[in-house]
């Protein structure tokens, strides 16, 4: 692996806004795409998660195939559902943005654990991230869910390891943090500004 397992994210970084500092769609949608291969070294402590941030991107990936034209910038499509009144339905795109907004929180605070508390175990890291950024919008159901599949947490040791290819993952799990970490507050910043940075899971 040419690098850490974080560098295709930390290239994909540079082409997120337009020349006009907006957020553009696909290639944020790409961006989340390319952290797949993160997770997937997490093993099934992360399915779920997984699972979640995939049905999430499709939701939006399908919205702007439908028009790329209109739907260019990423919060275009919110605007038209709040026009048109959807927004808050479980299945829309503003809530899967919101989501899958909320799953990028969990692992850039997660990284930054990892990075901040080296004698810390995974599960350790894992469930601080979780009680953080997830489990104050997760129901019950979710909540007992997601805390039987941090337990599955891989160790510590062979994750960095595994991640590391042949790059300073160290070093590049701090930069995703600190790079990647402000377009989150951005979509939150928007999310709130329209009212909808609150919603909670049934």
């Amino acid at each position: 692996m040419e690098g850490t397992v974080f560098t295709p994210c930390l290239e994909g970084m540079k082409h997120v806004k337009s020349e006009q500092g907006e957020m553009l769609t696909m290639p944020f949608l790409d961006l989340c795409k390319t952290l797949f291969p993160v997770l997937d070294k997490f093993g099934a402590a992360m399915t779920i998660v997984k699972s979640d941030i995939s049905g999430n991107i499709t939701r939006l990936e399908k919205n702007y195939l439908s028009d790329p034209e209109k739907y260019k910038y990423l919060y275009t499509i919110v605007q038209g559902e709040i026009e048109s009144g959807t927004a808050k339905g479980s299945s829309s795109c503003t809530n899967g943005l919101l989501w899958l907004t909320r799953a990028m929180d969990f692992l850039v605070e997660l990284c930054r654990n990892l990075v901040a508390h080296q004698d810390w175990s995974m599960s350790q890291a894992c469930g601080d991230s979780y009680q953080k950024t997830l489990k104050k919008w997760h129901g019950w159901f979710a909540s007992s869910t997601s805390s039987m599949g941090l337990k599955l947490a891989p160790d510590r040791k062979k994750f960095m390891e595994v991640t590391a290819g042949s790059g300073d993952i160290n070093a590049d799990m701090e930069r995703f943090c600190s790079e990647f970490g402000p377009f989150l507050q951005e979509n939150h910043k928007f999310l709130a500004s329209v009212g909808m940075d609150d919603m909670k899971a049934a």
